[in-house]
């Protein structure tokens, strides 16, 4: 049993690391997780694609950044906030998503997910592993992998 989920008298729980980007409530699952912080010093790459925001050293590791909303097709943030990021790594590589803003855990039950509904944005879609209904509103949870396939070749020219 893997140690992100705990077992209660309502099933297995999964706790989500929640983020708002484009106005959208996304959850990560907690365990691909590694930490969040502020992007300091992205450094643009040539030829990258648009969805590719840069790379920064993090604690002395090079992190490539991802730009959730490009990602997602929609339009620059244009409040002037900072944006955040969430750190998470894929076969040992390590990513930031940039996100508009972070949220809290939420611990909600393994079995409340649902399959992503028809009338979901195809954008988010393919992206999401599902979503949660929470109170007044839809958590799309982010499929980290999915996020990330395209990786190698937003890396290239």
């Amino acid at each position: 049993m893997a140690s992100n989920k705990t077992q209660s008298s309502e099933g297995a729980m999964v706790e989500y690391v929640t983020a708002m980007i484009g106005g959208q409530l996304f959850g990560l699952p907690i365990s691909r997780v590694q930490d969040v912080f502020m992007p300091e010093r992205v450094t643009r790459v040539p030829l990258s694609s648009r969805e590719i925001a840069g790379v920064l050293n993090l604690r002395g590791r090079i992190v490539t950044v991802v730009d959730m909303r490009a990602r997602l097709g929609l339009p620059k943030a244009e409040d002037g906030k900072t944006p955040m990021a969430v750190g998470v790594d894929l076969r040992g590589e390590s990513y930031g998503l940039l996100i508009d803003q972070i949220g809290e855990v939420l611990r909600l039950p393994e079995d409340g997910k649902e399959e992503n509904p028809v009338n979901l944005d195809p954008r988010m879609a393919k992206l999401a592993g599902g979503v949660h209904r929470l109170d007044g509103q839809l958590m799309v949870v982010l499929d980290v992998d999915r996020v990330l396939e395209l990786a190698p070749e937003m890396m290239a020219a």
